[in-house]
């Protein structure tokens, strides 16, 4: 049985565990690594079970705790070349990757990393590099997706291979724009190469989906620009549009900004 937990979500950190019996992996450090501890206890999990970490991309909120993890943990830290040396000048990250642990990844070569086989992705954003991961294991499918400057082909084509699906839904058009952000930053979130908001991530969804998608969660969201309910409900809209109906054809939930979610068991 294949386990999802999300630890936080947003641009106050990024963190997230999929697990089975015998293996575990974490997507991105940005929750520090005494906050992982207490959450590991709390459910009741050991951080020792952790053998591998993907990282998406060099903004702190996704790698502010990537030295320290992994030099505790002693576990190896997969990112494309661009992205380990963004992380190496990135004064955010007090410790850096140890030479011995650091591994790289391509886009588009899948490769074996314990029980899981993990395909990265490219995806659009204003970081150095920026991936996806396509993960496969026990004839389960799960997709991580988050900034994302826009949805490319790539993209749309691991969309509709997923059954578990995390995807970005970071803003809502009219919040950001009648925002309190300088128009300098609207534009940058906004120019193809910073975040989706809500409406095209419905778009997303629905134009890419596969028949066998079950689940989908919502990632990234603006602490300023978007609401839960808010991105919920707009997604929901836009798959209505299209004749889809979330809790029906699958289940659609919203990650929280700070907060870890339960255990989802992803048959």
């Amino acid at each position: 049985m294949l386990r999802f937990i999300s630890f936080g979500s947003g641009s106050s950190g990024n963190c997230y565990l999929l697990y089975t019996d015998n293996d575990a992996l974490i997507i991105d450090a940005g929750v520090g690594i005494r906050t992982l501890k207490k959450h590991f206890r709390d459910y009741g999990l050991s951080l020792s079970k952790v053998r591998h970490v993907l990282i998406t991309h060099d903004h702190a909120d996704h790698i502010k705790c990537v030295g320290s993890m992994s030099h505790e943990l002693q576990v190896p830290i997969y990112a494309t070349r661009i992205v380990h040396a963004g992380i190496d000048r990135n004064y955010c990250v007090a410790r850096k990757v140890d030479a011995s642990l650091r591994r790289y990844v391509e886009p588009g070569v899948t490769f074996q990393m314990g029980q899981f086989s993990v395909t990265p992705f490219q995806v659009p954003h204003d970081s150095s590099d920026n991936v996806g991961y396509f993960i496969e294991a026990d004839d389960t499918t799960f997709c991580l997706m988050t900034d994302v400057g826009h949805v490319t082909d790539e993209m749309a084509a691991f969309i509709g291979r997923s059954h578990h699906l995390v995807i970005e839904a970071n803003h809502d058009r009219e919040m950001l724009q009648q925002g309190t952000y300088p128009q300098f930053l609207k534009d940058r979130i906004c120019n193809g190469t910073g975040h989706l908001n809500n409406e095209l991530c419905g778009e997303a969804i629905a134009k890419n989906m596969g028949p066998d998608l079950r689940h989908v969660w919502l990632c990234h969201l603006s602490e300023e620009n978007n609401h839960p309910e808010l991105a919920r409900k707009t997604v929901e809209t836009v798959l209505r549009s299209f004749g889809i109906v979330a809790g029906k054809d699958f289940a659609l939930e919203v990650l929280k900004r700070t907060q870890p979610t339960g255990i989802f068991e992803l048959e």
